[in-house]
């Protein structure tokens, strides 16, 4: 059975979420079972892609992938993008991936459970990504000058006061990881920095995400979390980013 996402978000403008007080979130939504076509499904014992971003043309923005903005209205790219922005298919050596640019600014484009993916925790609890950073934000810190050249956002839903439950897995500029950091309903968890060997080099990202809602939040998350969301923002440092992801994929218990 598939389950469809009934939207009931209302996210937040571009830029301001990068101190505490201000919470954020890509998009919420109210699960409802039922039958829905059109959604590749796998077994609860193979993997899930959520994108590996082959079946796109390069320099093209990535198919499913949508804003959705503070009115709950799911808008395109081109009306979203501004200068100093650019998500875009890159290929090299026979593989395709997204590339994530920002200078100065900030992007966010998400693909909703439901919808685009189907995602139940019981049978896929493991969320895994490739990644590298070619450049990331001077001096940003999660804790500070709140920058994140990359990030892979899973959101939850909403706490009682109807702002979104989101956990920002991080590649930081500064920070080491395992960095934890909390604004309100929106926790981040540093997964990778620039304090690591290899930046710049492929690395893969693997994250059991019950895990991590009970480190971060406490007790046990939704089985169907809302929507996972790919992030790169430089503003407030008003630098540069430039952070490559690449195959996105939901995988059964161990």
């Amino acid at each position: 059975m598939v389950c469809l996402v009934l939207s009931v978000c209302s996210a937040l403008r571009r830029g301001t979420v990068h101190h505490p007080g201000i919470w954020i979130g890509a998009v919420l939504g109210l699960a409802l079972c039922v039958p829905l076509p059109g959604i590749a499904q796998s077994g609860s014992t193979g993997a899930i892609v959520v994108d590996n971003f082959e079946d796109d043309p390069p320099r093209a923005f990535p198919n499913g992938w949508v804003f959705v903005d503070e009115d709950e209205e799911v808008r395109s790219y081109e009306e979203t993008r501004d200068d100093g922005e650019t998500m875009e298919v890159r290929e090299a050596d026979g593989n395709r991936f997204v590339r994530l640019i920002t200078k100065g600014e900030a992007l966010r484009y998400t693909k909703r459970n439901g919808v685009d993916f189907e995602w139940n925790l019981q049978d896929h609890p493991r969320l895994r990504w490739h990644w590298r950073a070619h450049t990331l934000p001077e001096e940003a810190s999660e804790k500070d000058q709140n920058d994140a050249g990359g990030a892979v956002y899973v959101t939850f839903g909403s706490d009682w006061l109807g702002r979104p439950k989101s956990i920002k897995y991080t590649y930081s500029s500064s920070l080491p990881v395992g960095t934890t950091v909390s604004f309100g309903p929106l926790k981040v968890i540093v997964v990778d920095s620039a304090r690591e060997p290899d930046t710049g080099a492929w690395k893969t990202v693997q994250r059991r995400i019950r895990d991590d809602y009970r480190q971060v939040f406490g007790g046990s998350p939704p089985d169907r979390p809302v929507s996972i969301t790919l992030w790169s923002d430089s503003d407030t440092t008003g630098d540069e980013a430039q952070v490559d992801i690449d195959d996105i994929e939901l995988l059964p218990p161990l």
